[in-house]
């Protein structure tokens, strides 16, 4: 037998490499890690390959093949790629013989990195992703059904503030160099380190800016990538049913087109930089009993109402979709073929990958595995426990392993080379540029509720030539009240309360606080001052993620055993490569540890003492403001005849402080519109019970059910004032075909520059259904300055669910269009055709 040789086939064309010598195995190992080329010991040259597709060669042939004379040294091998998938064919063969058929063997070897770099030159991800899940032992398929941390490691870590410290891990094969993804939250900035906090979504809903929004995720997705996470888990668009919803801060309003818009907007700024998910599929709006409530709907509802929002982020191209806690007519949504398979892949054709809600948010290994849920977040927990016994037992076949990871490594593919480039320094985190943008989104955030004159003039905005002196009332002026205390929570550093933005801006003029409960003070000193504010709200204790485990103790025996002998140090190695962060002061002087006891709130209306604190100091001065915090509605028709001015303010971010005083004092203004509608009273809404493990939910809720029921709101949804006025004209349709173009002339009637929001609202003549938000645009507008504004409206907004053919239809007929500043307002409609179904 003569002296061996590797020969490689590389495409069409054969090439002979050498053995290398085991002194030149370290060399050619540094020299993959840096990609160049190095010399064989003859004159041919060859492309190096990475340490672990060295190692694993050499082991795979020296095991097989321990009697062939050709592998008594170690050998490095060529990592020549196959223009026809990327693989890596490899035969060992006597000198003189180029068949096969005298092989000592064949390895074909897919590496992560290498498909990348066939993707760029055309390759299709899901083929070589197809190769990479082929090359996996069944050992290495199997971890990627779930998160990267062992269970009880990790929860001891969630409780201990590690949702804070680093980013959660998932789908890594290290031998195969697949990095995985790492997870990190929430829907009003990045939760680990010390992040931007923005105003929350609901906020930035009543903003109904979707370049402001897209702006926004432009400067998340920078964060999440200096955090060192690749996920990012804060596009939340569950629509707000009720204003009672305990984690309606997080989701944008109750109008699933106006939610839909600006999910879309913010999906497009952080994929820039990171994969994104949309959460939670779906019909997730109650927080107390998220753990075992059915959700009964008519499938009209559900995709007319429950899920378009969710399709239009689809369709902008969204990598990742979580599933719900609750269930939907009698399935859990991470164990739902209906909602997984049937309607976001069959139907919609979303090509990412679906992971679940955290912990409890699948119920059966074998059901999520055939329904199209992805990956068990973040833990190894019921799948890691169950995959074995439900493979022996033939519940799920290896077949069946392979088609559930094959989307996640297909998403990373297609997103490795946006998240190689857009690694960010940690020195970004709450730049001067991304507190700057927080503090503008929250000024435009404010909604004017009321605004009645005082000595003439209107109450707002204040003047500091004339204001000399300011009350400002309520233990939420001084407070740092940022929302939600669960997931959602970001550890901002230097946050400005309302106390010390009024500060900075009234220098040396007098700014008096009364924030205890002496109502006799607070009248006393509402005397005293030219400007009375009063500040009331809620805070992480009354609304927000809720998290007991009394109420979770009957899913304890979904609870795996105790950790594997040794993943407890691999995580702990985790830990210490990605150690801590300081928490922020006012961390440590809030009422609550680890997640809220919040939930849903027990009642829309402020505090018996909140509203005698709003009487006392109204009575005694006019000019009073009423500043609300919270993250939705409170009725406030009891009272809200008394103050000069209310300001709903939300949980406005890590610069809210200051942006209540720029608006406060005309610097800006208050820009905000409301995303929802706020009632006269709780009767005028439909039922919601915290408690529920059932619900019913139809066509109508929010603005769509007190126009059906005729029932008048308090302040309707898209209400807003501002510190100038508007007028809108009647709506002109341009087209009509396969997109309908919309004009409509806008004018500001005031002496202020400002910002006009124009809603179009659309309805099929012969339809028995609600009227439909189908299109929207703000317009900053000079003093006197009149424009035409033209809308793009997709047909796709105004179609209807056909229950015999299971698909949503743009029905051809006669429609109604009305242009108008809020839902609220009366206006004639004008009517255009549809000709052709859609």
């Amino acid at each position: 037998m003569g002296p061996g040789v590797l020969v490689v086939v590389l495409g069409a064309v054969v090439v002979e490499l050498d053995w290398v010598e085991p002194e030149l195995l370290h060399a050619v190992m540094v020299s993959a890690r840096a990609g160049r080329r190095m010399p064989s010991p003859t004159d041919r040259s060859f492309l190096t390959c990475s340490p672990y597709f060295c190692s694993l060669m050499w082991r795979q042939l020296r095991d097989h093949h321990a009697s062939s004379p050709l592998l008594q040294r170690p050998l490095c091998a060529s990592s020549a790629r196959s223009k026809l998938g990327g693989c890596h064919t490899f035969f060992l063969r006597e000198e003189g013989q180029l068949t096969s058929t005298r092989s000592y063997g064949i390895l074909t070897i897919v590496m992560y990195l290498e498909a990348t770099d066939l993707l760029r030159s055309g390759g299709d991800a899901r083929a070589l992703a197809e190769q990479l899940v082929a090359e996996m032992s069944d050992d290495e398929k199997i971890s990627c059904l779930d998160g990267g941390v062992p269970f009880w490691a990790g929860l001891m870590d969630l409780a201990s503030y590690g949702y804070h410290y680093r980013p959660f891990p998932g789908a890594m094969v290290p031998r195969l160099e697949i990095p995985g993804f790492f997870f990190s939250d929430g829907p009003r900035g990045v939760v680990v380190n010390h992040a931007t906090c923005f105003p929350v979504a609901m906020a930035r809903g009543a903003t109904w800016d979707v370049d402001l929004e897209e702006e926004i995720g432009d400067v998340i997705g920078k964060e999440i990538r200096a955090v060192g996470a690749t996920l990012y888990g804060g596009v939340c668009v569950n629509l707000l049913r009720h204003p009672a919803w305990g984690r309606a801060q997080e989701t944008f309003g109750e109008d699933p087109f106006h939610v839909g818009e600006m999910g879309a907007a913010l999906t497009r700024g952080v994929q820039r930089h990171a994969m994104a998910v949309v959460k939670h599929f779906a019909c997730n709006s109650i927080e107390n009993t998220r753990f075992q409530v059915d959700v009964n709907v008519d499938e009209v509802s559900l995709h007319e109402v429950f899920l378009p929002h969710f399709k239009r982020i689809v369709d902008e191209g969204i990598a990742v979709v979580m599933s719900a806690y609750n269930q939907v007519n009698g399935q859990w949504c991470g164990d739902s073929p209906a909602l997984l398979s049937e309607v976001l892949r069959d139907e919609w054709g979303f090509d990412g990958f679906v992971i679940s809600d955290w912990i409890y948010g699948m119920r059966d290994t074998a059901d999520s595995i055939h329904a199209g849920l992805n990956v068990e977040m973040p833990y190894r927990m019921m799948r890691h426990v169950n995959i074995r016994a439900a493979l022996e037992s033939g519940d799920v076949t290896m077949g069946d392993v392979e088609t559930c990871i094959l989307p996640t490594i297909t998403t990373m593919l297609r997103f490795h080379d946006l998240l190689e480039r857009s690694i960010q320094p940690a020195s970004i985190l709450q730049a001067p540029a991304h507190r700057a943008l927080a503090r503008r989104t929250s000024a435009r955030s404010m909604v004017l509720l009321r605004n009645e004159q005082i000595n003439g003039m209107p109450l707002l905005p204040l003047t500091l030539d004339k204001v000399k002196s300011v009350g400002l009332f309520g233990p939420l002026a001084s407070a740092v009240n940022l929302g939600d205390g669960g997931s959602s929570d970001v550890w901002a550093d230097n946050v400005v309360t309302p106390e010390k933005g009024l500060a900075a801006l009234l220098g040396t003029r007098t700014l008096e606080l009364v924030a205890g409960d002496d109502l006799d003070s607070a009248e006393h000193m509402a005397r005293q001052v030219d400007v009375a504010i009063v500040v009331v709200g809620t805070t992480c204790l009354e609304e927000g993620e809720y998290l007991d485990i009394a109420a979770t103790a009957h899913l304890a025996p979904l609870m795996p055993g105790p950790d594997e002998p040794g993943s407890g140090e691999a995580f702990a190695s985790f830990i210490e490569a990605n150690p801590a962060v300081e928490a922020p002061e006012w961390i440590s002087n809030r009422d609550t540890s680890g997640f809220t006891p919040g939930g849903d709130r027990s009642t829309l209306r402020l505090s018996e003492h909140e509203v005698a604190l709003i009487k006392r100091v109204a009575g005694a001065n006019p000019a009073t403001v009423v500043v609300l915090q919270g993250g939705s509605a409170f009725l406030i028709s009891e009272w809200d005849q008394i103050p000069g001015a209310i300001l709903h303010s939300w949980y406005s971010g890590v610069e809210g402080g200051a942006a209540l005083a720029d608006v406060l004092f005309g610097i800006e203004e208050p820009g905000g519109r409301l995303p929802f509608s706020i009632p006269v009273k709780e009767d005028d809404l439909p039922d919601f019970f915290a408690s529920a493990e059932t619900a019913v939910y139809g066509r109508y809720h929010g603005w769509w059910h007190l126009e059906n029921k005729a029932t008048p709101a308090a302040y309707p949804f898209g209400f807003g004032l501002s510190y100038t006025t508007f007028e809108i004209g009647s709506p002109t349709v341009v087209s009509s075909g396969t997109s309908i173009e919309i004009d409509v002339p806008v004018k500001n009637t005031g002496d202020r520059d400002g910002r006009a929001l124009v809603q179009l609202f659309g309805q099929r003549d012969q339809s028995n259904g609600p009227r439909r938000l189908i299109g929207f645009a703000r317009v900053l507008l000079a003093p006197g300055e009149s424009t035409t504004l033209r809308l793009n409206v997709d047909p796709a907004a105004l179609s209807e669910r056909d229950v015999a053919v299971h698909a949503m239809v743009v029905i051809p007929g006669s429609y109604s269009l009305w242009a108008a500043a809020h839902a609220g307002e009366e206006r004639v409609p004008i009517r255009f055709e549809i000709t052709s179904s859609h």
